[in-house]
């Protein structure tokens, strides 16, 4: 008998990305199946209260969700992330995740937990997620309840995260970091790292709301962390702090030079996209300008992937302030900044954001070496 050895090797260790990248196939895709969530949290830039009919009526059915999905497939996607708002509040949700399924995809979930039952239980047992992913907003009653704006959140919170450990599911957690939180965040993290074995990661960022509302978006700048506050949190995670120095100490994206300069140097598009609950294709979920939107009822994915997806990543500006400002910058690799969330912080592209110019440029100081003494 003749033996073979076995190499085992990491998922994004094999050329499969390469090829799909050069072949502007799709590897994933994410489908918000709804922009309508139970809970009302402060720091939100999504969510339409759970009964609005007007959102409601614009979410594309089971039927169109799933063609959608068979059009990914063809395109070679083998990953597909479920996200809202929150996508439990879909009635449909056991037949467009059990579709899904059907049709080969590796599913993974973005839920608050809230809405679990057992049914939903007995659901991702016998047909296994990819993983199971549950925001923490805080780890007390008041806390928790302060951010959801809903009496009852926690509890319901914490038992449906008990019916998804107590059944060996594989769940992921993560945390976003604000003022109404930070006082608890180190039990915060504690406790996401004692019930997760590979996986927990925060956001020291707040983004603004996709719907541009004011009052809203006062709310979510009130709950931002000072830049000095971001560099102590960063600190209390040596992964998370060395990832950064690295990102510091690599080449930078900048762009310097004169003519137009292009805006998209991230990831967005190559291989992965974005689909709205109304059916709309985006390269992200945050890149949602008229101009980089397609309407999927109107055409197909493979027109998008083909044509519309290459033509959004070549966007370029000839705007001189970008050009002195994030264009040539060489803390870009430090900072949040990219065209969407430059949209909706200044209503442009091409602009920067002071206050993502304020937590890079505190990043790069932190890694400076103490001199004292």
């Amino acid at each position: 008998m003749q033996h073979r050895t076995v190499q085992h090797k990491a998922l994004p260790d094999f050329g499969l990305w390469e090829k799909m990248r050069r072949a502007r196939r799709l590897a994933s895709f994410d489908l918000e199946l709804t922009a309508r969530c139970n809970l009302s949290c402060r720091h939100c830039y999504i969510n339409k209260p759970a009964g609005d009919t007007a959102a409601r009526r614009r979410e594309l059915s089971t039927t169109a969700f799933l063609d959608i999905a068979d059009q990914a497939v063809s395109q070679g996607a083998l990953w597909c992330l479920l996200t809202g708002g929150e996508p439990l509040l879909r009635d449909d949700f056991d037949e467009l995740y059990l579709g899904l399924k059907r049709k080969g995809l590796l599913v993974s979930i973005f839920t608050n937990a809230t809405l679990i039952t057992p049914a939903h239980v007995e659901l991702f047992k016998n047909h296994p997620p990819r993983d199971i992913e549950v925001s923490v907003y805080g780890v007390t009653r008041q806390t928790y309840q302060s951010i959801t704006g809903r009496r009852g959140s926690f509890a319901a919170y914490t038992q449906g995260v008990k019916r998804l450990l107590d059944n060996n599911l594989k769940v992921r957690f993560k945390a976003v970091a604000m003022q109404s939180n930070l006082h608890e965040f180190a039990e915060i993290a504690r406790y996401c790292r004692e019930r997760t074995a590979d996986y927990f990661r925060f956001d020291p960022l707040l983004n603004l709301r996709l719907d541009g509302g004011r009052k809203k978006n006062e709310a979510i700048a009130a709950e931002r962390l000072a830049p000095e506050q971001i560099e102590v949190l960063e600190k209390s995670d040596p992964a998370r702090f060395n990832a950064l120095r690295h990102c510091q100490s690599g080449r930078s994206q900048a762009e310097p030079g004169q003519g137009a300069l292009r805006l998209l140097r991230c990831g967005a598009g190559e291989g992965h996209c974005y689909i709205s609950h109304s059916g709309m294709l985006y390269l992200c979920g945050f890149l949602r300008q008229r101009n980089c939107a397609y309407d999927l009822k109107q055409g197909s994915l493979a027109q998008a992937c083909r044509a519309f997806i290459p033509a959004v990543k070549q966007m370029q500006t000839t705007d001189p302030v970008f050009r002195t400002h994030c264009g040539s910058c060489d803390m870009i690799t430090l900072c949040a900044w990219c065209p969407a969330l430059a949209e909706l912080e200044t209503g442009r592209l091409d602009r920067p954001v002071p206050y993502f110019c304020s937590v890079a440029r505190q990043r790069r100081e932190s890694f400076a070496p103490d001199t004292d003494g």
